[in-house]
């Protein structure tokens, strides 16, 4: 495949899964407006005022429904069909979770079940610790981390556009390293990168629709699924051997909900039931719009995207790349916490 067309393809996907999951969104707004189905505000939420909840209901479908064809177009229907399968199971148990307000327990188990069927029957041949750990003790840590991920996401889901970008960041980066790091040479290799850009690009669709003020929210059917989703693309890269992207792309949202997470910990708090303590909420708290906020994560998660293509390089460009990504994450969390409000401009 010469560069023109594969420029072509990635074009191609991009538009649909653009357009489609913005029309989307419009449609499924409207149904949850005429049903009623909203997000009403409470002391730990971000919002003033009811807001349709379920965008998921568009991104999901569209994005898995594209993944569906570059599997079977690309002849790796074998390999992503049952992450696909899987990706509905928690959708479905996400949505009822949007309706009835599921306990943490039924969707944990359907989580951790679907997970480890996937990396049990799915995963990709090589490594996600890079041989640092026996195969099963590397098979378990990737099966907890990426469970863990999909929480990490749905709780860092709490004010107007931030896992929109997020997910178009972590999408868009991984397609770009995958492509420039040389690892696509045939038709079948294609299917991650192509994976990747669906998924950034189906965000985007819906981006307008949840930019603040969001005019409706992905619920947990979105910001779940969407996280099992980007958990399997991180890993898969890491198996490749683009571990420092794997760590690098989504390295606020690792670094705040996990520094958060730790702190709830120590204080002996339920740290599984909703609050207002991660760091771009305390910033929000503040007194910071949403827009502003939304803004300096995506300007970090450009400085993320350029360190994990200077990680290509190899050689002391790895510790640089990582250091570089670690220090810009540390300032911006510290930012947040700190005590002078936020003057970016919304």
């Amino acid at each position: 495949m010469n560069g023109q067309m594969e420029l072509k393809i990635f074009l191609a996907l991009a538009l649909v899964a653009f357009s489609s999951a913005w029309l989307g969104t419009r449609m499924v707004l409207r149904i949850l407006r005429r049903r009623s189905i909203l997000d009403h505000p409470n002391p730990r939420s971000n919002h003033r005022i009811p807001t349709p909840r379920g965008g998921g209901l568009a991104l999901v479908p569209v994005v898995l429904g594209l993944w569906l064809y570059v599997s079977i177009f690309a002849g790796s229907i074998s390999d992503t069909w049952l992450v696909i399968l899987a990706a509905v199971a928690i959708a479905l148990v996400s949505w009822w979770d949007d309706l009835k307000s599921l306990s943490l327990t039924p969707r944990l188990i359907v989580q951790f079940l679907a997970v480890a069927a996937c990396w049990a029957y799915a995963a990709p041949g090589g490594q996600v610790f890079q041989g640092l750990l026996p195969p099963w003790l590397d098979a378990a840590a990737a099966v907890v981390f990426w469970v863990w991920f999909i929480n990490l996401f749905n709780f860092m889901d709490g004010i107007d556009g931030i896992s929109g970008q997020e997910i178009a960041w972590i999408g868009a980066g991984l397609c770009v390293v995958i492509i420039l790091g040389g690892a696509v040479t045939g038709l079948r290799d294609y299917v991650s990168p192509a994976l990747a850009i669906v998924l950034a690009a189906a965000s985007l669709g819906f981006l307008p629709w949840n930019w603040p003020p969001a005019r409706i929210f992905l619920g947990d059917v979105g910001s779940v699924t969407l996280g099992f989703l980007a958990g399997w693309l991180l890993l898969n890269a890491a198996t490749e051997g683009y571990w420092v992207t794997a760590i690098l792309l989504p390295l606020f949202y690792l670094g705040d909900a996990t520094l958060t997470l730790g702190r709830r910990i120590l204080r002996g708090e339920r740290f599984w039931q909703a609050h207002k303590e991660h760091h771009y909420q305390v910033a929000v708290s503040r007194g910071a719009s949403h827009a502003a906020v939304v803004r300096v994560i995506s300007a970090t998660n450009w400085v993320l995207f350029a360190c994990a293509v200077l990680s290509l390089v190899g050689g002391v460009a790895v510790p640089a790349a990582i250091a570089i990504g670690a220090l810009t994450v540390a300032i911006v969390l510290a930012r947040f916490r700190g005590a002078e409000p936020i003057t970016v401009k919304s």
